[in-house]
């Protein structure tokens, strides 16, 4: 049940959108127990941010919301994987793009809790 929000000041048309949803998706995998049928992804592009006090190089911003807490290794591996796609997939260069870890306690779905 990882849920991954993606917010980015560059365009992301619907092509690029799902291409990135699943990549997103393929990485979060890399986790054992986690699968694409079970993540939900968000992405909004073209939003007024700046970094560094820079609104013109693009930038961007990961939260990944997971049930549990995950390992400090897991976590590096995630970063480093969602930093890699961001580039390649956002034109976002690395340093300037953060990931954000919310591990949840509780989490419901189709009318029951976990």
């Amino acid at each position: 049940m990882p849920y991954c929000e993606v917010i980015t000041t560059t365009k992301v048309d619907k092509s690029r959108d799902m291409e990135l949803s699943h990549e997103l998706a393929r990485i979060i995998e890399l986790i054992p127990g986690k699968e694409e049928r079970w993540v939900m992804t968000h992405i909004e592009d073209q939003a007024r941010m700046a970094f560094a006090g820079d609104n013109e190089q693009p930038c961007a911003m990961i939260t990944l919301k997971t049930f549990g807490e995950l390992t400090p290794e897991q976590y590096d591996m995630l970063t480093k994987e969602m930093c890699s796609s961001a580039s390649k997939l956002l034109g976002v260069a690395p340093d300037r793009l953060y990931v954000k870890y919310e591990p949840i306690v509780h989490w419901g779905w189709n009318g029951e809790n976990f």
